[in-house]
């Protein structure tokens, strides 16, 4: 990746290096700044010391190893040193969801209060993470309320817009930049570090960018709810869901992205986002319906993939089943709120056997996804009914159903003629709706598909 010509260099301390963090840090020493990632890991700091990235994102590991030698990124455990060395501070800590949908922004507060206790010249302190709105009111009060001194300082919000498996991409060539600021000084240092960037820059105040990220992850999440409630009405009448995505995409007011029907979205920040959106309505005052019914889409789209398995294979207790593609999306290891968990709980609760097959998930992280959540926790005994392939064809093996979740390159170039030797049973249950039921008809196959005929 080309280094791009910048007006002024700045000092950057990132807090934080999950994905967020650890993409902004490495693409912002890209673009020729200074930059010191913290995070209160120092196992992950360690590593990233040795340049070993602590997860799966395309050319991510080669930013990071670029820079790294150039001395433009640095990785330190120390909190306090990064923020005195720094001119900007970007908060990218993590903000779960708590039970009752609101973000947990325990790691927030201990991050202010840091910078106030080290606030010892101007800084601008950004928020990147996201957080519900008047957050950055809160962080402004906190380190004015524990600041030892007269120090100036502002605060301001920068959305980020990541796709994981194109995060990296994303940040050179983002639809827009948004940030949310309180002075003229804030902005054109914030304009100054993405000058180099050709984007649109929208300018706004505080509340109304960190509002912008919610907005838009909930109306991405309620596009695919909705094609997936059409996906129904398909299945019922008998109609092509994939035309109908198809032709409604072609209208220059609806577009064609986000129309892919399926097992329904995953991922950490679409549920997270949209709960955290119904929790800071409601606080707010207002009931949005609309985004529960969104929710409750989506979780049931899983409920009704395995229901048509169920219709195919009537009893599921023993079947062998190869569950192909693990992460919530392609290229990314995460599993976090992923389809293919609340799919694979499903059947084992029927006494499925499965086996499964992911290129970029580890084994550790399903087991420890299926064990973390414990109202939908699978014993002991369920758990060692799941096996783990090292290939698509032994993932398949032997199986009654072949369950295509994640839409991975290497599976849409599977070769079904070898896939047919390999299986019990060729039931080919589409979850992403990867293939054209027509072709594998014709190969013998059975075929399940999301809205399709």
């Amino acid at each position: 990746m080309v280094q791009k010509k910048i007006i002024k260099k700045y000092k950057i301390c990132v807090i934080g290096a999950g994905h967020v963090g650890l993409v902004a840090a490495a693409s912002f020493s890209e673009l020729g700044h200074r930059v010191i990632c913290v995070d209160s890991d120092k196992k992950k700091i360690e590593g990233l010391k040795k340049l070993i990235v602590p997860f799966y994102e395309p050319d991510l590991e080669k930013l990071v190893r670029e820079n790294t030698k150039k001395k433009n990124l640095l990785f330190m455990p120390s909190l306090d040193e990064g923020i005195k060395k720094s001119d900007v501070v970007f908060i990218a800590v993590g903000t779960p969801p708590q039970p009752d949908g609101s973000a947990d922004l325990t790691s927030i507060e201990d991050v202010a209060h840091r910078i106030a206790k080290n606030l010892v010249s101007y800084k601008l302190i950004v928020e990147k993470s996201t957080v519900p709105v008047q957050t950055g009111q809160k962080i402004k009060e906190t380190i004015q309320r524990y600041k030892k001194n007269t120090t100036h300082f502002d605060v301001a919000s920068n959305p980020e817009f990541l796709r994981e498996g194109k995060a990296v991409y994303d940040f050179f060539h983002p639809d827009r930049i948004v940030i949310g600021v309180e002075s003229r000084r804030a902005e054109n240092i914030l304009k100054e570090i993405y000058h180099s960037l050709k984007a649109s820059i929208i300018v706004t105040d505080i509340n109304t960018a960190e509002l912008i990220k919610h907005a838009s992850n909930s109306f991405l999440a309620t596009k695919i709810s909705f094609i997936n409630a059409v996906s129904r009405i398909c299945d019922c009448a008998g109609a092509d869901v994939e035309k109908v995505a198809e032709a409604m995409g072609m209208d220059e007011r609806i577009g064609n992205q986000f129309l892919q029907t399926g097992v329904g979205y995953g991922g950490f920040c679409f549920p997270k986002d949209l709960e955290a959106f119904l929790y800071i309505s409601k606080k707010l005052g207002y009931d949005f319906g609309l985004l529960r019914e969104v929710k409750k889409i989506n979780e049931e789209q899983r409920v009704y993939f395995v229901e048509k398995i169920k219709e195919h294979l009537w009893v599921i207790k023993d079947k062998r089943i190869g569950i192909l593609g693990l992460s919530f999306k392609p290229n990314t290891d995460d599993i976090r709120f992923a389809p293919s968990l609340d799919i694979i709980r499903l059947l084992l609760e029927e006494g499925a056997r499965l086996t499964l097959y992911d290129p970029q998930v580890k084994k550790e992280r399903v087991f420890w996804s299926l064990r973390s959540q414990k109202e939908k926790s699978s014993s002991e005994e369920t758990i060692a009914q799941i096996k783990f392939a090292k290939t698509p064809y032994e993932a398949v093996k032997g199986c009654d159903c072949a369950c295509f979740i994640t839409e991975w390159d290497e599976l849409k170039k599977i070769d079904f003629k070898k896939i047919k030797e390999l299986m019990h049973y060729p039931l080919i249950a589409d979850g992403r709706n990867m293939f054209t039921p027509q072709v594998l008809g014709k190969m013998g196959f059975k075929y399940i598909g999301i809205g399709r005929v």
